[in-house]
């Protein structure tokens, strides 16, 4: 029982940030915009928040620190999401030369600005936010160590981002327009709908969550922050992918790749897994080689959004 109670409580330290980051992705492609600059957006959302807390701990303990460092990170997520609306949308320049670009900008920047303020580029924070045990949910039989101790606020975070994200797509006016301007922009503007604003809104979105989910990636598994997020943001889009560019979807694929995650980096603690011989690579390698063996089999029946990565252009029709 103690060996599942792990496996599931580091599932969930890998899977929310996959699921937080592939909605994101989720939200630009709805809107017509395909943004693999998830994985630098990652990257200066989790340095921004990270050098927060180091800057902030000193002065201010407890969740409250985590708590701004969200808000810190989601908006550091949407300032870089601009860089890339603007190519897309104003410019309309290529999609995947833009993110590419903003992939490559991000960890180089990050490291400068670290070196620049501490001589080095890690920066390390106290990491006081793990709940023991959630009061009284602790407590439930199986459910409460699984899911209510030795757990994090980001964990809960991840699932109240899922649930408005469903609604938020399915069930309002503002979820309807973003997906026809990913399916059909013309028609939209045919309609009143201003397809510019909602390109930005879904690349916000998609920002702000990237953001977040670097910071959320990092805040489990670390001291302290090095200006990478071990391709998360690309494993991220493998989810999308996978969850064809719906939350429930995406939600699922989000804890398979999490689990084969989970087993990559813990089997060390697992003793019949330690007990097999088999090079500590291997178990490094499962995450990606699962990726590769899913999107196989799983790409030929893709619906991406019909007019995702197709520049709007309103004097078109």
């Amino acid at each position: 029982m103690n060996i599942l109670y792990f496996l599931v409580q580091q599932t969930m330290f890998f899977s929310i940030p996959l699921l937080i980051v592939a909605l994101g992705g989720m939200f630009a492609e709805r809107s017509g915009v395909i943004n693999i600059a998830l994985e630098g957006t990652m990257i200066i959302g989790a340095f921004s928040g990270i050098l927060f807390m180091n800057m902030i701990q000193q002065f201010i303990s407890g969740q409250i620190v985590l708590i701004l460092a969200v808000l810190v990170s989601s908006l550091a997520g949407i300032l870089v999401s601009l860089l890339h609306a603007y190519a897309s949308i104003n410019l309309r320049a290529n999609q995947i030369i833009s993110g590419t670009a903003i992939n490559m900008l991000a960890p180089a920047l990050a490291i400068y600005i670290a070196r620049m303020i501490r001589t080095v580029q890690q920066i390390p924070f106290v990491n006081q936010f793990r709940i023991e045990k959630v009061p009284l949910l602790g407590d439930i039989p199986l459910i409460g160590g699984l899911f209510f101790k030795n757990t994090y606020i980001t964990t809960y975070i991840g699932f109240l981002i899922l649930a408005l994200s469903a609604f938020f797509l399915y069930k309002t006016r503002f979820g309807l327009r973003l997906r026809s301007c990913g399916e059909h922009p013309q028609a939209a503007d045919s309609a009143g709908i201003n397809v510019y604003f909602m390109r930005y809104a879904g690349v916000m979105i998609s920002g702000a969550l990237a953001g977040l989910g670097g910071l959320i990636f990092v805040i489990p598994t670390s001291i302290e922050f090095n200006p990478e997020v071990s391709g998360y943001g690309f494993l991220a889009l493998a989810v999308l992918i996978f969850g064809q560019w719906r939350p429930g979807r995406i939600l699922a694929a989000a804890f398979f790749f999490g689990f084969m995650k989970a087993i990559s980096s813990s089997y060390s603690g697992i003793d019949f897994m330690k007990a097999v011989p088999i090079p500590s690579y291997i178990y490094k390698m499962i995450p990606y080689i699962a990726t590769l063996i899913v999107l196989a089999f799983s790409s030929k029946k893709s619906q991406a959004p019909q007019s995702a990565g197709i520049p709007f252009d309103k004097g078109r029709r």
